[in-house]
């Protein structure tokens, strides 16, 4: 009954799926039965286009070079035209810059700088500002460790006129007691302020534990507290008087212009900016800021002889610590640092560095940020540099990190240091580096406020206008076994380490990493002796 009950089913189904039913003996049969072999794959069919060429390797990014002209009263002029947009930018760049400033008065270009724009020519400050908003324009002035700048950006129909503006700010300021009485206060409230942006307090403490407090690289461009309560009025008028002079200026005009047109906006408007007087650092010397007055040393340019004459001076008397400790009771984060010395500007081994520092931390996918943020979720991001500075300057590695990982943080950051100093780079992160290279250069060209911006930047460090191009070149080239050499440069054997946080949550944590006993520092870059 079951055997008979079971072929009514298979015959059920066989029907329901249009099929004829077979019995066990057929299935048998079929089994035996010989399979037809399978049909031969088919030929592949050969490329109509034929075989997929080899890629050259890509060209090093020239950029293009400004012609240099002789401007008025011994300026230079680095002009770039472009005349795709309607644009032109400007940076008029002088040598001096918070490097310079005398000893007791950090700040000083700085607040000079910040000064210029604070009524010039015939106009007051609120005329000045609505002047420039109404051309559409975005003008700034600011100094850096060695020098400063004045920007201009602006729309070819209205250059004539925001050009005249921008010549009146760097030739024809106005230094008014009103406008320095507000902008002083807004200054020194703002260094005060200073002291609770631990970021801020990191960059301050390392470059002071690396140089010295009150070196010229040693102490922060927009001044100290104590410093800023001292500078007056006739100090900023003293420091303008030396340092903003066309003897020392370099003006870099880029955008939708030509050589015809910008000579005559030069000619009308900086012809009267006079370079008479006592010349650059005497003028000063004369106040009293004897500590700028030194003259150059042998085979270093007259722009750098007080900062070569400082650091000379202060390099064998300054020893950098090992750790440095800035208090910060309750801080949910540290900010930790590494930092020794680096290099010039130019210095040839520096377009290099910039490789090696690439793939270290100088991008997301870097080592430091993958290992702090991405492994082990401790920080927002990690990074590194080398600082861009006419003298040897520093190399640094940064971190904000959550305060309870601060030891084991900061014992991660050593170790990749380490590591890149002991193995160098791999050939894959050659690869990238490179082509990172390329990519952010071309970026730093890419529009004209860019592109004056860096000119400016070159003009400033004393670097050619063609050096951008020549680095390329020469980071394009780079060999593993090169910057496995050159990697040394950021062991942190000889590294200071800077911690901005909790002392009582953290200091337990760095000797647990071997780190041993820090020295402790206040939020202005000055050790704190210990109390008698």
């Amino acid at each position: 009954m079951r055997a008979t009950h079971a072929g009514a089913m298979i015959a059920l189904v066989a029907a329901a799926l249009g099929c004829e039913p077979r019995t066990p003996a057929q299935s048998a049969a079929r089994a035996e039965a010989p399979r037809p072999s399978a049909p031969p794959a088919a030929a592949k069919p050969a490329d109509a286009l034929g075989p997929k060429p080899e890629l050259p390797k890509p060209q090093p990014f020239t950029p293009p070079a400004p012609v240099v002209l002789d401007g008025p009263n011994g300026s230079k002029v680095w002009l770039l035209e472009r005349h795709t947009l309607p644009i032109v930018s400007v940076a008029i760049s002088v040598a001096s810059g918070a490097a310079d400033d005398p000893k007791g008065a950090a700040g000083l270009a700085h607040i000079t700088a910040d000064m210029l724009d604070e009524g010039a020519g015939t106009r007051s400050a609120v005329e000045l500002s609505s002047a420039i908003n109404d051309l559409g324009a975005t003008l700034s002035v600011g100094a850096r460790a060695d020098g400063s700048v004045a920007t201009l950006s602006v729309l070819k129909k209205n250059f004539d006129k925001a050009f005249s503006l921008l010549a009146d700010v760097v030739a024809r300021p106005r230094f008014e007691a009103k406008e320095w009485k507000r902008v002083s206060e807004l200054w020194q409230n703002d260094l005060r302020k200073r002291g609770d942006d631990a970021t801020r307090v990191s960059g301050l403490v390392s470059m002071a534990a690396l140089h010295g407090p009150g070196t010229p690289y040693g102490h922060p461009v927009d001044g100290l507290v104590a410093d800023a309560k001292s500078i007056g009025l006739p100090a900023v008028k003293a420091f303008y008087k030396a340092a903003w002079r066309p003897d020392r200026a370099v003006i870099t005009v880029v955008g939708d212009i030509t050589r015809d047109e910008l000579q005559q906006a030069l000619s009308r408007d900086l012809g009267a900016w006079s370079a008479k007087g006592a010349t650059g650092r005497a003028a000063l010397a004369a106040k009293g800021a004897t500590a700028i007055a030194a003259p150059a040393a042998k085979g270093v340019p007259a722009a750098q002889g007080a900062v070569a004459a400082q650091g000379a001076a202060a390099a064998p008397a300054w020893k950098p610590p090992r750790l440095v400790l800035v208090d910060r009771p309750g801080a949910p984060q540290s900010v930790i640092a590494a930092v020794r010395e680096g290099v010039a500007a130019s210095d040839p081994r520096r377009p290099l560095l910039q490789l090696v520092n690439s793939a270290l931390g100088g991008s997301f996918t870097s080592r430091l940020n993958q290992n702090l943020r991405e492994d082990h979720g401790w920080s927002y991001g990690a990074g590194s540099a080398f600082t861009e500075t006419r003298l040897p300057g520093a190399f640094v590695a940064r971190a904000s990190v959550v305060t309870e990982a601060t030891g084991p943080a900061l014992k991660e950051m050593l170790a990749e240091l380490a590591k890149m100093a002991d193995s160098g780079l791999t050939r894959d992160e050659l690869a990238k580096v490179q082509a990172q290279d390329r990519a952010d250069l071309v970026s730093a060209y890419e529009t004209v406020n860019r592109t004056a911006q860096r000119l400016g930047t070159l003009s400033r460090l004393e670097l050619p206008e063609t050096f951008d191009g020549d680095a390329s070149k020469a980071r394009q080239g780079a060999t593993l076994a090169t910057l496995a050499e050159l990697a040394r440069a950021v062991d942190p054997k000889g590294a200071t380490v800077v911690v901005v946080g909790p002392r009582q949550e953290i200091l337990p944590q760095l000797q647990a990493i071997g780190l041993g006993e820090p020295e402790a520092w206040d939020v202005e870059g000055q050790p704190i002796q210990p109390k008698k």
